[in-house]
């Protein structure tokens, strides 16, 4: 959870204001993502400095897209979610990537209009935007797909 904090706190320097607030992510939200086998924490020094979740499809926040389409919707995919690190490392982004790669041809992902650095982050890692999603709680994501 000290990851997660660090991290609204480089979201709120950088401009982002509203993405993470009203305490998500919870305790009970990273619980699910350890429930479903998602949940993983990036590491130095013995000391966790990052955290994401990678979880299988279906997303159903993913069924409808608008003002585009998805690369491929055909395919099963992963998503990854809740990407988080402190300030002090870097590389963590590249590390997730990668990793995601190994086990996932077919990547989706979805981020705040306000959150520049994961939008910047995603397209310099071959991420294309394809259009908007809404959670269940009908905030607007801007939703990007990698296709390895």
């Amino acid at each position: 959870m000290q990851v997660m904090e660090a991290a609204k706190g480089i979201m709120r320097q950088s401009g982002n204001m509203h993405q993470w607030g009203d305490g998500y992510p919870s305790e009970d939200v990273i619980a699910a993502d350890m429930e479903k086998h998602g949940s993983f924490v990036i590491e130095d020094e013995g000391k966790v400095v990052g955290y994401f979740a990678f979880l299988p499809s279906p997303d159903p926040t993913y069924y409808n897209i608008y003002n585009g389409e998805w690369l491929d919707d055909t395919q099963t995919y992963h998503v990854v979610h809740r990407i988080a690190s402190t300030p002090q490392v870097h590389g963590i982004f590249s590390s997730i990537i990668d990793f995601c790669t190994a086990h996932e041809t077919n990547l989706r992902v979805d981020t705040h209009r306000d959150n520049k650095i994961m939008q910047h982050n995603l397209l310099k890692h071959g991420f294309t935007y394809c259009g908007i999603i809404y959670l269940a709680n009908g905030d607007e994501r801007l939703a990007y797909q990698r296709l390895v």
